[in-house]
């Protein structure tokens, strides 16, 4: 009897002892899942900041651990123009809307861009700025002058930049013009031949 006293403990012992390792082994097993779930999801976190910026691992000194060590790339220009077309852009939004806030000057920065795009607009911004229809300047600081006098601000570089590199909040605009400053048969055309968009400060823009 005292017999099947100790077996019936020692089986006991056993299994606590089994299921103490089986726990144990389970806490290891969720762990390691636990472990590859999180790195599943930062694989994926990486993969999208990957457009704005490079992932580097590195181990750690004297540890199995590893660093991410990560810096920002140079954000890439939407439109690669020569520095005459740079040029000829600043000069005539600070022509055009230089008493205008940093918006102004960037949708007049817009305007010039989406005709480069157009098909029917010439191809580069040299020649969208200096275009001539029936002998008439498409802007009245190239007809002027005024183009050739302006000293560009630092306003109005920073409004070109963010032209350049693709912020565009024109809605399409092809075309725009300030109302006081031009003649009533003039802003008939407009009226008439071409579609109102919006207005911003001193300008009214047209598709």
């Amino acid at each position: 009897m005292q017999y099947k006293k100790y077996g019936l403990i020692l089986l006991v012992s056993n299994l606590l002892v089994i299921t103490a390792w089986m726990c144990a082994r389970g806490v290891q097993i969720n762990k390691i899942v636990s472990q590859e779930a999180f790195r599943a999801s930062f694989m994926e976190d990486i993969a999208e900041y990957q457009e704005t910026s490079f992932c580097s691992v590195v181990p750690a000194a004297a540890s199995d651990q590893r660093v991410l060590e990560c810096g920002v790339l140079e954000k890439k220009p939407v439109y690669q123009l020569s520095d005459t077309d740079y040029n000829a852009l600043l000069k005539i939004v600070e022509a055009e809307a230089g008493g205008e806030d940093e918006n102004g000057k960037l949708l007049v920065a817009n305007v010039v861009l989406n005709r480069v795009k157009s098909s029917i607009f010439p191809d580069t911004v040299t020649e969208v700025v200096y275009q001539r229809e029936f002998g008439v300047c498409q802007f009245s600081p190239v007809s002027d002058g005024r183009i050739n006098r302006v000293k560009v601000s630092e306003e109005t570089k920073r409004a070109v930049d963010r032209a350049v590199y693709g912020e565009d909040i024109s809605q399409g605009a092809l075309y725009f013009v300030a109302r006081k400053a031009v003649a009533a048969d003039k802003m008939q055309w407009f009226d008439n031949h071409l579609t109102w968009l919006f207005a911003y400060g001193g300008h009214e823009f047209f598709g």
